[in-house]
């Protein structure tokens, strides 16, 4: 490792000490005063232009003039920040959170929501453009969400003992002897937690049970956890506020110590005797995944319940479930619309998490079949459907790629609609191809990543068009969007008979 100058000055001569000096001068990165910010990029960026360059600047308004200071130089394009806001955009709002531009989770919330829905349309249209390059019908336009604030069902806290520290803060001089601290990891800073007074993406309930932890625990001296040296009490929080109002709290622990944390959890109950579902895990491994561990029920119930038209959904602390409720629905609605269900369809309903696409569309299908990894995910799925009076599912656990093969389809019978919900990455080769051969009649593609679902659609194209496109907003404040795309055969491709 290179030391810094002042790490051994004795054993350097003036001059040396000089041209490292003139070197770091050279280095200083530069600033372009008086950029204007033209558009909003992919990744909540905005764009300016310098030169030849595009240049990603994240916090802009299109017609912003700044101060760009240059962070990362390519040949093509470069990273910057607003170093100062000459003229603000028109466009600008005050943001709610007092968080922002430091926590980096709602990087939009500087724009109109009616903007963050441009932004958005134009996102999904220029990934299907650019990438997919295939025949396109007119996109609707997105749907937006009914809430923008207070939407998630599901938030995640870190407890660190070392809270982040501003600029402010630091240049000051002053000692900060308490560093204790409980929110949100920092970008670029694995070890570090910006403490959070008020998230405004969850019920403020959420807000409340994670305030009283963190002063329960320093007022009785309990550590929080060092992400270094991998010690400490409180680890994470994770609060589930489903639509049906039952709460979930799991609270995890970096230390097997029961005397310290029973108490804690006693006290939570007391405080929120509504509570339907305390838990906690003894996490004591190198990170903070908790899928692999036994979590313990403290008090109420092991999980709590979403409803969707009457369907009741089970949701315990490792299931998956949208973390929009209410436009989940929605989004559900346009899959369902998409796949134009008479009663007679076998349907796939691929990477099904818990079986809420299969189980929401099972009532309107002759047979739906859904395959997802997670093993503890199709379990659910199973008691959901039982649940819910369907006796017309089945669910299967296992990697996609090697579960739905030809074999399988040979099985189970070829499907006359197929539902697809990948993950961001999008959906192996081999399960592309056997999509192909399996030649359903309709396939609805459910996207949270609009690029790699144009790549998929760009392989599709040997036997399918692209007939309708509906881009839906489930994270405002957010760049991230999902996208439900119907795709047909094409004429003179003619699907296999599905199996009775």
């Amino acid at each position: 490792m290179t030391s810094d100058v002042t790490d051994a000055p004795d054993v350097r001569s003036a001059d040396s000490l000089k041209h490292q000096i003139m070197s770091r001068k050279r280095k200083e990165k530069p600033v372009v005063p008086e950029l204007e910010i033209t558009a909003i990029a992919a990744e909540g960026n905005a764009i300016a232009r310098w030169g030849d360059l595009v240049v990603f600047v994240p916090y802009g308004a299109p017609g912003d003039v700044a101060d760009i200071k240059i962070e990362k130089k390519r040949s093509s394009y470069a990273n910057g920040r607003i170093e100062r806001l000459v003229k603000p955009s028109d466009l600008r709002v005050e943001p709610r959170c007092s968080h922002f531009g430091t926590c980096g989770g709602c990087r939009w919330q500087h724009l109109p929501y009616s903007e963050q829905l441009k932004a958005k349309q134009q996102q999904v249209e220029d990934a299907l453009h650019r990438i997919a390059k295939v025949p396109l019908p007119e996109i609707t336009p997105i749907l937006g969400s009914e809430s923008i604030w207070e939407y998630r069902n599901k938030m995640e806290y870190t407890f660190s003992n070392r809270r982040w520290l501003s600029w402010e803060q630091m240049r000051s001089g002053e000692e900060v002897t308490d560093r204790n601290g409980a929110g949100f990891h920092i970008t670029g800073a694995f070890d570090k937690v910006l403490d959070i007074d008020r998230c405004h993406l969850q019920d403020d309930l959420g807000n409340r049970i994670r305030l009283f932890i963190k002063n329960y625990a320093i007022e009785n001296g309990l550590t929080f956890f060092d992400l270094r040296a991998q010690t400490g009490l409180l680890r994470t929080l994770m609060i589930r506020i489903a639509s049906t109002g039952q709460t979930m709290a799991v609270l995890s622990f970096g230390e097997d110590d029961p005397a310290a944390y029973r108490p804690l959890l006693d006290a939570v109950r007391a405080e929120f005797p509504d509570l339907s579902s305390l838990m906690y895990v003894v996490n004591t491994k190198a990170n903070d995944t908790i899928a692999d561990l036994d979590i313990q029920l403290h008090s109420g119930n092991p999980f709590i319940e979403e409803e969707m038209e009457g369907l009741r959904f089970t949701v315990g602390p490792k299931s998956f479930y949208q973390t929009n409720s209410r436009q989940a629905y929605r989004l559900y609605c346009v899959a369902r619309d998409f796949a134009a269900l008479t009663g007679d369809e076998l349907v796939y309903d691929l990477y099904t998490g818990t079986g809420t696409i299969a189980n929401f569309v099972a009532r309107k299908a002759r047979k739906v079949i859904g395959i997802e990894y997670v093993p503890e995910a199709i379990e659910d799925a199973k008691l959901n459907a039982a649940a819910n009076g369907l006796d017309n599912t089945l669910f299967y656990a296992g990697d996609m790629k090697d579960v739905l093969n030809d074999a399988f389809v040979a099985e189970h019978g070829h499907p006359d609609v197929m539902i697809v919900d990948p993950p961001r990455a999008g959906m192996h080769e081999d399960v592309v191809n056997v999509i192909l051969r399996a030649e359903p009649s309709r396939i609805v593609y459910v996207s949270c990543n609009p690029a790699t679902q144009a790549r998929d659609i760009a392989l599709l194209d040997a036997k399918y068009k692209v007939t309708r496109i509906q881009p839906v907003d489930m994270f405002p404040h957010t760049h991230h969007v999902e996208n439900v795309v119907l795709l047909e055969l094409k004429p003179g491709v003619s699907a296999p008979q599905a199996a009775q």
